[in-house]
């Protein structure tokens, strides 16, 4: 069973989001990482000294937890390499955006929106490939309220984590506005496939 790796991001400085507060998230998603690859090893260890399956069940609720906050952390730092790039006009995310939200413009507010909910958590857009349009919804915890089929395009981490190095909760306005501001909007439409 091979062990996942923890991912290196090449990002470049980003004005208004310190290198202690990257540092410090970065180490949060190495924390999944690791959680992730113990789990794995448990189940397997406690599966082979047969130990009723209920134990191992748990263990497993958790492994989608941990995984999926490790997935999505490489969105989000993914994201962010290459620096700041517009949303190319002539790719499919930009074509769905438009059609969904009037325009590229209103899609990014309706991100703001969805990120000024209260709590803490995810916004996550996706696309439903079966009905060819874009979904951007408030997900809480990594493993629920993921849309079931529909690809990940964009995700933004609202959990305090995220910014209370740098930002207060009730800045966590101008966090989103500098996370949009340092998107590579070209990274993240190459995650929409026809």
């Amino acid at each position: 069973m091979k062990d996942y790796e923890v991912k290196t991001f090449d990002l470049p400085e980003i004005s208004g989001i310190s290198a202690k507060q990257i540092e410090i998230h970065l180490g949060l998603y190495a924390g999944y990482v690791k959680h992730v690859n113990l789990l794995r090893a448990q189940v397997h260890a406690l599966k082979k000294e047969g130990v009723p399956t209920y134990v191992t069940d748990e263990l497993r609720r958790r492994y989608a937890f941990e995984f999926n906050g490790m997935r999505m952390h490489e969105y989000y730092f993914e994201q962010l390499v290459g620096g700041p790039n517009s949303l190319p006009e002539d790719t499919l995310l930009a074509k769905l955006a438009t059609t969904k939200y009037g325009s590229i413009d209103a899609f990014f507010a309706h991100i703001k929106e969805v990120a000024g909910s209260r709590g803490i958590g995810w916004v996550v857009v996706t696309h439903d490939t079966r009905a060819n349009v874009l979904h951007t919804t408030w997900v809480s915890d990594h493993e629920l309220g993921q849309l079931g089929g529909s690809p990940i395009v964009f995700v933004l981490d609202m959990w305090e984590h995220a910014f209370m190095v740098d930002y207060v909760p009730g800045e966590k306005g101008t966090y989103v506005d500098t996370y949009l501001a340092h998107t590579n909007w070209g990274t993240v439409a190459k995650r929409v496939i026809e």
